[in-house]
């Protein structure tokens, strides 16, 4: 018997277990179908390109086929482990654009517009940069410059500079606009993951209890009550009680999927399933997108530095390990998307609708196939999709994967947002400052000139960058899902608390936004009657 059970030990879960087991009058569990954080390639930073093409710690879902992407399947990498995505991501800090959150307030959610949300941002961050008005010093989540970045990451932001934009030292100041480094969730040459800031640090505390391997398989109710967790472990179900609060922390797949074997869901697709209904809610699984993204790549084959399949590669990584060991320093610390920007895909947008990440080595098929040689990357990723799409559970089996649909590029807006993309990343790349190493666009793009030639090859090869958002929308409307405060409409003793509550994605990466929900739902949560 728990006050709190929250289930997902990703970010948001990790959160709220810190700061709701700070009342040591409240006993709260923590449930997470992974393992807990040991690899080393958690904690180098690097590691995450083997973590990406292992599978390890990563639920490895794939969605339906795509006719927006000329019925491919697309990947839908998210972590399984303590620590959940934060613990195989890219480690990029970004928050967004202001305008995402007062969006969010316009849209009947009082309490998350900007001026609101800013002093969560802050009190979760420990920037290496101090505070200010837009930063946060002394939080659980420590936020830093690249202890060691790659030489040719500052030359991807003169290559911006050449192309017309202007530079920016902070795209979570007061301007987001622009081409700069990234800042990074890092601490001492190591990944900072949510895990390692907020559940690490309290896990000797009494009155919290991680519990690793265990598998949600559904929500138990009592009328219009959650009560408590039925949970599959070690091959054997058990049932775990909470007294006040069951919070469904398992993003943006897998909460609307564990909502409806729960049975709260529309109301013909539990049907379909076997399954019977608690409680009827059309809009659980709806309004699922995502930020689609396509990737340039280029062989350099001089750059021997720069990871890649070779000798000299091989030799460079033994080293790169040897210095990371000893000093926690050197190219293994890289986050491989070490630069990038936000801009605008035409001078009449209002805010950047395309966001930029550089990548130091040759990420054919988004990183997953492995290819020989030298060279670099970028991406170009399109902020505010317009394609909506939707989740749906395959069978009544809580092990099965859910059938997920983003509906990528199903709005000819997102088309042409995207084509106008690839060609002014094409344009930075194509500048002095990095045409001077002499790289060349794969033969797969290094066709497509035309417009139509474009939009097919990012048919042919776009993808997701990670950020599945909205499946358990927040709002007041009738397919929205939770209220402002992320209790579920008609139950009581039940939050949802992760991506899948937004009720639009935000103009970024997704890990700080969903740390920043998850320490404002803590305050709503101690706060409530």
């Amino acid at each position: 018997m728990y006050d709190y059970i929250i289930i997902g030990g990703g970010s948001a879960g990790c959160v709220l277990a810190a700061r709701l087991s700070e009342d040591p009058a409240v006993q709260v569990a923590l449930l997470e179908a992974g393992a807990a954080d040991r690899s080393v390639l958690i904690h180098c930073p690097a590691g995450l390109a083997l973590l990406a093409k292992s599978g390890q710690a990563n639920w490895g879902f794939q969605t339906v086929p795509q006719p927006g992407l000329n019925g491919r399947r697309g990947y839908q990498p998210r972590g399984k482990v303590l620590g959940g995505s934060s613990s195989v991501n890219a480690m990029i800090y970004t928050r967004g654009h202001r305008r995402d959150y007062d969006d969010w307030a316009a849209q009947g959610n009082p309490g998350w517009s900007w001026d609101e949300v800013l002093p969560y941002f802050k009190r979760a961050e420990d920037n290496a940069r101090g505070a200010d008005a837009f930063h946060g010093s002394g939080g659980p989540l420590h936020v830093m410059d690249l202890r060691s970045p790659n030489r040719y990451s500052p030359s991807f932001v003169e290559a911006g500079e050449q192309a017309g934009f202007a530079r920016n030292d902070d795209f979570n100041g007061a301007e987001q606009e622009g081409v700069g480094l990234y800042q990074v969730t890092h601490k001492n040459g190591e990944r900072f993951s949510a895990a390692k800031a907020y559940l690490t640090p309290n896990l000797g505390r009494a009155n919290l209890h991680v519990i690793t391997g265990a598998h949600a398989t559904r929500i138990l109710l009592e009328g219009q009550r959650a009560v408590g967790v039925e949970v599959l472990q070690d091959g054997r179900r058990r049932e775990l009680r909470a007294t006040r609060e069951v919070l469904l922390c398992a993003g943006a797949l897998q909460s609307p999927q564990l909502l409806m074997l729960s049975g709260i869901g529309p109301a013909a697709q539990l049907q379909e399933h076997g399954i019977a209904l608690q409680h009827e809610l059309p809009g659980v699984g709806q309004n699922l997108h995502d930020h689609v993204d396509v990737v340039l790549v280029l062989d350099a084959p001089q750059l021997t530095e720069l990871f890649g399949l070779s000798l000299r590669g091989a030799f460079n990584v033994l080293r790169g390990i040897g210095q990371w060991r000893r000093q926690r320093s050197g190219m293994l610390t890289t986050n491989f998307a070490e630069a990038g920007g936000f801009i605008r895909s035409q001078a009449g947008e209002a805010i950047p609708d395309l966001q930029l990440h550089f990548v130091v080595g040759k990420l054919v098929d988004h990183g997953r196939t492995t290819t020989l040689g030298h060279g670099y990357s970028c991406h170009v990723c399109l902020l505010r999709p317009k394609s909506r799409g939707g989740l749906r559970l395959a069978s009544a089996d809580p092990l099965a994967p859910p059938l997920i649909d983003p509906n990528f590029l199903g709005e000819p807006d997102d088309v042409e947002r995207l084509v106008r993309g690839f060609k002014l990343m094409r344009s930075i790349l194509s500048q002095p400052a990095l045409a001077r190493f002499g790289a060349r666009e794969l033969p797969a793009s290094a066709h497509a000139h035309s417009d139509a030639e474009i939009e097919q090859f990012i048919r042919n090869h776009a993808d997701t960058i990670y950020h599945p958002a909205g499946s358990c929308r927040m709002g007041p409307g009738p397919l929205d899902v939770v209220d402002a405060q992320l209790r579920v409409h008609g139950l009581q003793g039940l939050r949802v608390v992760d991506a899948s509550v937004m009720p639009s994605l935000v103009g970024g990466n997704t890990n700080a936004p969903v740390i920043m929900m998850a320490e404002k739902a803590a305050d709503l949560i101690r706060n409530a009657p």
